[in-house]
Formats: C-alpha cells, sequence, structure tokens
C-alpha cells in the first residue's frame, strides 16, 4: 500500500475504482453485483463488483472490459508450468509477507482460493513480532484495506510458488506516508532475518519519499535491509500505483512534479514495477498476448467516458535520497545521478487484474478482481523462492545480477517492455482539485523509468539467474 498506498491494492493511494456493473454475465452466469459491493477503501485498485463464484476473463471482459485473471493464466503467460514440470515450485523456501493488521481470515480464505484453482495447501504461519494486532473492526476502513492487502499478498505468492511456505508478518501500526508505521515494520523484520525464518521478503507498501522530514528520518528505517544483506534475504517493493507521482502526507492525490516513494527506491531493494498483461486479440479471452507498461485511465475501467484523469500507473521514477548505485552504472544514460526505479515489472493492470477470494466482513464471502504493484510485488516473490530453491542457496540482493543479464543479452528471460507511458492526469487535492497533468517516463528499448528493464519469462529468466556469472 503506498503510504497506505499500497501495490496490489493500489498502493494506497487511490481510491478503490469502481466498475459499473451490468445485470448479467453473457451466458447468463451470475454478475458481480449479486452481492452488494465493496465499500470503498483507500489504497488499492480493486475492482468495486464482487461474486459469490469466481468469473472467467470472458465473463469479465464481457461486462467491464476488463480481464480477470486465474492463478493458471498468470502462470501460463510468464511460462511457469515448464518449471513446475521439473519440480521447482518454490519448495523448502519461505515467502514473508509483511502487512499492517493482517486479516482475520486469511488461513480458510486460501484454502479455499486453492481448492478453486487446484492449488496445493501451504504451510502458512502467522506472527505478530512487533506487538499484537488490535482486534479486527470492520467499520474501519484502514483495517478492511489491510485485509484486503494480505489477501492478495498471501494468495498470489503462493499462486506463483505453490511449493513454498508462506509466513505472514502482522504489525500493529498502520504504514501510512512518512515514518509512520515502519518502525514496527522494521522492527518485524529485524527478528524474522534474525531468526533465520525466511528466504524473501514481499513489500506491498511505500511512502512518497517527500512525506520523510529529512534524509535521516528515512535513513534511519534501513537496519532491515541491511541485515537482510548481510543475511542474503532478497528484499522487494513495490513501486506504486500513481505513476510518475504520488501521495501527499495526507494520503490524497497527488504532488504535481514527479516524485518516488520508498522502499523501493532503496538500493538494497529490488523494486517492482507494474505492466498489463493484455488479453488475446484472437478470440480467446482466456488467453493473455504481452505486456505493455500499467496505465490504466479512469474513463477505461467504469468511469466517464469523457473523464481525462488516469486511475493509475505504475511507480517510477528518480529517487531524491539515493544516488545512482554500481549496478546501475550500466543504465547511468536512463538514470543519470539518481537510483532509478523500477527495476523489473510484473502484472499490475486493472484492466488484467487477478482474482482473490476473502470472507472477511463487510465484504463476505465473496471473489473480486484487484490489481496494483502490490499483485506484481508477492508474484515476482514467488519468482525469488523457485530461483532460490533452484540454486540450493538464497540469492540475496539480486539487483547486481539483474542489469548485470539485461547488459549482456542473450536468452535471460528479461522480456523488453517497449510501449506506454507512466504519466498521471488528476484532480490536485492540494490546488483547488485543479486538473493537473504530470509527464510520465515513457518504455523504450532496454531500461526506462516505467518499466525497468522490463518483465520476464520465467522458464529462462529462473535459470539465468540462477547461473549467471558477472
Amino acid at each position: 500500500m503506498h503510504g497506505r498506498k499500497a501495490a496490489g491494492r493500489t498502493a494506497v493511494a487511490l481510491g478503490a475504482v469502481s466498475v459499473a456493473a451490468a445485470s448479467v454475465f453473457a451466458g447468463g452466469a451470475p454478475a458481480l453485483a449479486t452481492v452488494k459491493p465493496i465499500p470503498a477503501v483507500t489504497g488499492h485498485v480493486m475492482v468495486n463488483d464482487r461474486s459469490r463464484q469466481a468469473p472467467t476473463s470472458a465473463e469479465c471482459l464481457a461486462q467491464f472490459d476488463i480481464a480477470c485473471y486465474s492463478p493458471q493464466q498468470i502462470e501460463d503467460h510468464y511460462h511457469l508450468p515448464t518449471l513446475y514440470k521439473q519440480g521447482l515450485t518454490g519448495k523448502g523456501k519461505t515467502i514473508i509477507i509483511v502487512d499492517s493488521f493482517g486479516s482475520p481470515t486469511i488461513a480458510s480464505d486460501l484454502q479455499t482460493f486453492d481448492a478453486e484453482f487446484g492449488l496445493p495447501n501451504p504451510a502458512l504461519s502467522i506472527i505478530q513480532p512487533a506487538g499484537a494486532v488490535p482486534p479486527f473492526d470492520p467499520t474501519n476502513s484502514d483495517m478492511v484495506g489491510w485485509a484486503e492487502e494480505t489477501t492478495l499478498d498471501v494468495e498470489w505468492s503462493h499462486s506463483i510458488a505453490p511449493g513454498a511456505n508462506i509466513l505472514l508478518v502482522e504489525t500493529p501500526v498502520s504504514e501510512t506516508e512518512g515514518v509512520v508505521g515502519f518502525p514496527q515494520i522494521v522492527e518485524a523484520e529485524n527478528y524474522v532475518i534474525n531468526h533465520h525464518l525466511g528466504d524473501v521478503i514481499s513489500q506491498s507498501f511505500g511512502a512518497t519519499e517527500e512525506t520523510f522530514p529529512s534524509a535521516d528520518s528515512l535513513f534511519d528505517l534501513r537496519s532491515a535491509y541491511k541485515n537482510a544483506h548481510a543475511h542474503n534475504v532478497t528484499v522487494l517493493a513495490a513501486s506504486g500505483d500513481n505513476g510518475v507521482t504520488d501521495n501527499y502526507d495526507d494520503l490524497s492525490c497527488c504532488y504535481p512534479y514527479p516524485v518516488t516513494s520508498w522502499p523501493d527506491s532503496d538500493t538494497l531493494v529490488t523494486a517492482v514495477g507494474g505492466t498489463e498483461v493484455v488479453p488475446e486479440s484472437s478470440g480467446n479471452p482466456e488467453g493473455v498476448s504481452h505486456d505493455v507498461v500499467w496505465h490504466d485511465l479512469n474513463k477505461n475501467i467504469g468511469g466517464s467516458p469523457t473523464d481525462p484523469t488516469t486511475c493509475c500507473a505504475g511507480g517510477g521514477g528518480l529517487s531524491i535520497f539515493f544516488s545512482r548505485p554500481d549496478f546501475q552504472d550500466s543504465v547511468a544514460g536512463r538514470v543519470g545521478k539518481s537510483r532509478g526505479v523500477p527495476d523489473i515489472s510484473m502484472s499490475a493492470s486493472v484492466k488484467g487484474a487477478v482474482l482473490v477470494y476473502s470472507s472477511f466482513q463487510p465484504l463476505g464471502q465473496s471473489w473480486y478482481p484487484i490489481a496494483g504493484t502490490s499483485e506484481a510485488t508477492p508474484i515476482f516473490a514467488g519468482i525469488v523462492a523457485i530461483a532460490d530453491q533452484l540454486a540450493h542457496r538464497d540469492l540475496g540482493l539480486i539487483n547486481d545480477r539483474l542489469y548485470a543479464m539485461a547488459a549482456a543479452g542473450g536468452d535471460n528471460g528479461i522480456v523488453d517492455v517497449t510501449k506506454g507511458n507512466n504519466g498521471m492526469v488528476f484532480d490536485d487535492a492540494h490546488n483547488n482539485n485543479a486538473l493537473t497533468t504530470v509527464t510520465g517516463w515513457y518504455a523504450g528499448v532496454g531500461y526506462d523509468l516505467a518499466s525497468g528493464l522490463g518483465t520476464i519469462n520465467a522458464a529462462e529468466f529462473i535459470p539465468a539467474l540462477v547461473n549467471f556469472k558477472y
């Protein structure tokens, strides 16, 4: 959530995305609107309708003109079945999911999700090392938002690495813009690292760099990342869902100039951006074709046909706190003297959303499409877990490898994303809601600040990541 701007919930910054509901799906299937709409929750991109049964992409396309992907569709898109057939599922590795508050129903919800899609139940553990989490309050939109985030993170990291263990680490204070919530996150992550409880940390949250009172206030929160680096634990962070800009410290949208967020901007973290996984145009609504930079317009996902504003886009840009790390020297022409993000990008668009299941109130038992870099990050965490299994060791900070692989070229599984941009058009809450445009970064050949190095073909990428010599 990024600043409660998360990813996957569209990082906390935007409200829920409402998609107008028709009465029934094509073919008479139950409409998503057959149950009461999802309450608006600041913090992620979520289609504002849900259903008792898991809809297919064909049904979602017919009713909303968006796809809603199952685990199998996303697995196929990233060529993961080739690895699964070799027994590479993340077995023996543990993915660490860190979220404020967590979800009161995540254990049973994961079992329902698995049963629907034929996935094995993982070993799911839940700990609260930074203090007891307050009782879940279904009238508290912040808690509901984090429960949705938790659901997305757990279900989709598991869907990519079905053999990996999941450790959900819940913290008792909501992460918002600036420092708030991060001390507890740092404490919890240091506990996990010190006790050797996992191999890759997935973080679907972040705060706009400008919301920190000083550079030192941010640098004081880096101990967990230094600790992870020393213990070969990979740390991932979502790059956010507000494209080239991001939220103010009051969570309203957005700065009228390019900004980026932390911890994805940290040089000890791999920043995960967003792409749109485009449905096939061959008449097969259950198939997917290719990736472009994630950039959704409100009018394309249920808003007014004349609405000029941007719903959301993959976060990317230049840090104001971190200078260019050595691993980005090969892309100095694109990042200059600053740390650039993202590093890699995965599925995040609401036009190609993924399905999750939850049963906590006020949503009740329901399936709904959700999106954002909070989706992309746990997906990539699953990729890292499989790579660690193949390597028979933890790879730790992978950024050196990523950029060296890209510079070397060849069949390394990095798939360049060359179309799209992450510009934003929005009503500036700090300027009388004036319509504001922040020109984004454009994708192109090689590294760019819209998609990073690109996305992946896991069947080629994972062996290359493990075996690359640099």
